[in-house]
């Protein structure tokens, strides 16, 4: 379904830890590393951060809702697999992150 998204670039421990950092503690963190040239140009933690920041946005729109719990907790998930290694891919904002070029 996405090329781009099916390998995984090269990672090194510290951008599998922001990228962790990024899906659980959005939008703060997400926000952060934007500001942070030698972090926003890493190719493994640019494919995590504006998903992240999305789903973070979402969360706290949704918070005043049950689904926003749930939305969170997706949101760790998310974090842990990208800890691991892996490319997130999340169904909506994955493609909306490749259309815009953001990803």
């Amino acid at each position: 379904m996405s090329d781009q998204f099916a390998a995984a670039p090269e990672a090194t421990s510290d951008d599998k830890l922001w990228a962790l950092l990024s899906y659980i503690f959005s939008p703060l963190i997400p926000i952060i590393l934007l500001l942070m040239a030698d972090k926003k140009e890493r190719p493994f933690i640019k494919a995590h951060l504006i998903q992240s920041l999305i789903l973070g946005i979402v969360t706290v729109i949704t918070s005043s809702f049950c689904i926003g719990i749930l939305v969170w907790i997706y949101a760790i998930y998310c974090g842990f697999q990208a800890y691991g290694g892996k490319m997130v891919n999340i169904p909506v904002i994955t493609d909306l992150c490749k259309k815009q070029g953001w990803a």
